[in-house]
């Protein structure tokens, strides 16, 4: 492999590693505002303990999001530095306004959050918390805006080859934005609903519940109940508009290599991309033309209509229909696990057995189809960095294979380490009894005479 793949394969390893947290944290803070907002008004104890345990897990995602976040930022300059060279004026800015509209608004009342409680007044408290959850969205809003210029770029011109911005309305609110911020949100918030359900779950599987259990599992599945079916219109929508702006990237997901009216849906085939066809097809016949077209006899553009400038075909093919997938057996959890929850009084440990343990292990569910689906959103968009005006191979470093090579197996090493670590530390803190807080001294009573 030349130094081009192995970067590449490099930066895939870095953003696929530190996608898993933030997509946790950005709906969790507002989980957790939930949780408190519901304790301040029922006082039960279940909530306060969901809201101390889900602290403790954001705290150690967001560590996490933050390292490999800046290990991946500083590839832009080792292995891409053409990109910033060429694009800084553009995302230089973006990536600064999400430091500091962002990040640090998060870093400052994290610590209000975590070792707040008690200490300042409860309306502090929960502005804290909101605060943090605000700014983990205001996060992802930046970085899914620069994102979304890459694939749709729009308010800038080119001069001497760099990119010069025109418009910084037109940038951030780029063709495909909405699409995609709406389709991450929702992504995170199903990551979020069935970790809280699975661990829920694996309290109950392992005698380990307590006040806290039964509500976080009924949130879990309500919340995902609700929010599957809205994914599944948000990415039609995407998809609609992935057509229109990236038609090649939607070719490949499809498998289509000809143009054609009336193109089948693909449940499963295997790309021949040298033979430039597919084998062992199975599909529903004129699917793919309904869905995308709304027209059974729509046309779709092939693959073959773009030589030289289309994605490799596997990865795409395979990853959508692992998003797809995961998503539908997240209906499936979901709706039949609220259901079966509603029939037995709201108990989670009178559901079945069989039930807890699928639900535990779509704990990380989330994770499966945010890679997959990142996945199809950024192999999808090569050969371009930026797409239509500027190419990967153009931006790429001077950088030795070898020593990319070197790298990268130490990044795969650190990560596949911090991953098990992290996944062992939540399952740790499950099975661990959560410590109610101490309630509050009393403030003592003024000496008379004496004002405050």
């Amino acid at each position: 492999m030349d130094a081009l793949v192995l970067a590449r394969m490099q930066f895939a390893a870095n953003i696929t590693f530190h996608i898993l947290f933030p997509t946790i944290t950005i709906a969790l803070g507002w989980a957790l505002l939930f949780f408190r907002l519901r304790w301040l008004k029922t006082r039960d104890d279940g909530w306060l303990m969901a809201y101390r345990f889900w602290t403790k897990v954001f705290a150690l995602s967001f560590a996490l999001g933050v390292v490999s976040g800046i290990v991946m930022s500083f590839q832009f300059g080792t292995n891409w530095p053409g990109f910033m060279e060429r694009a800084g004026n553009v995302a230089g800015p973006l990536l600064g306004y999400e430091v500091l509209t962002a990040f640090f608004l998060e870093a400052t009342f994290l610590g209000i959050m975590l070792f707040g409680h008690g200490k300042v007044s409860e309306r502090v408290h929960l502005l804290a918390t909101a605060l943090v959850a605000f700014g983990t969205t205001m996060s992802a809003f930046w970085i899914l805006a620069l994102n979304s210029w890459m694939h749709t770029p729009a308010g800038v011109e080119i001069r001497n080859g760099e990119f010069f911005v025109t418009s910084w309305l037109q940038v951030v609110f780029n063709p495909s934005f909405p699409y995609r911020l709406t389709h991450t949100l929702l992504a995170s918030g199903l990551t979020m609903a069935f970790l809280v359900a699975g661990v829920a779950a694996w309290q109950l599987l392992k005698n380990k519940a307590n006040a806290s259990t039964a509500k976080s599992l009924r949130f879990g599945l309500t919340v995902g109940a609700v929010l599957i079916p809205l994914q599944i219109l948000a990415g039609d929508f995407h998809g609609l508009n992935t057509l229109q702006h990236q038609p090649a990237k939607v070719a490949a997901m499809e498998g289509i290599w000809e143009t054609q009216r009336g193109a089948p849906l693909l449940l499963f085939a295997v790309p021949d991309q040298q033979a430039r066809t597919n084998h062992f097809e199975i599909g529903i016949p004129k699917g793919a033309a309904l869905i995308l077209k709304h027209d059974a006899d729509g046309e779709l553009q092939g693959l073959n209509d773009f030589p030289g400038a289309h994605p490799p075909v596997a990865p795409v093919f395979y990853a959508f229909r692992v998003m797809v997938g995961t998503g539908m057996l997240m209906l499936l959890a979901s709706w039949g696990g609220l259901w079966l929850l509603r029939r037995r009084g709201w108990d989670g440990a009178a559901l079945p057995r069989p039930v807890l343990g699928g639900l535990a292990l779509m704990a990380f569910s989330g994770w499966t189809a945010t890679v997959a689906g990142w996945y199809v959103t950024e192999i999808g968009r090569q050969p371009w960095i930026v797409q239509g005006l500027l190419r990967v191979d153009e931006v790429a470093s001077t950088v030795p294979g070898s020593h990319i090579a070197f790298t990268l197996t130490l990044y795969l090493t650190v990560y596949l380490a911090l991953l098990v670590a992290y996944v062992s530390v939540v399952k740790h803190m499950a099975e661990k009894p959560v410590p109610m807080p101490e309630p509050a001294a009393p403030r003592p009573a003024p000496v008379q005479g004496i004002t405050a």
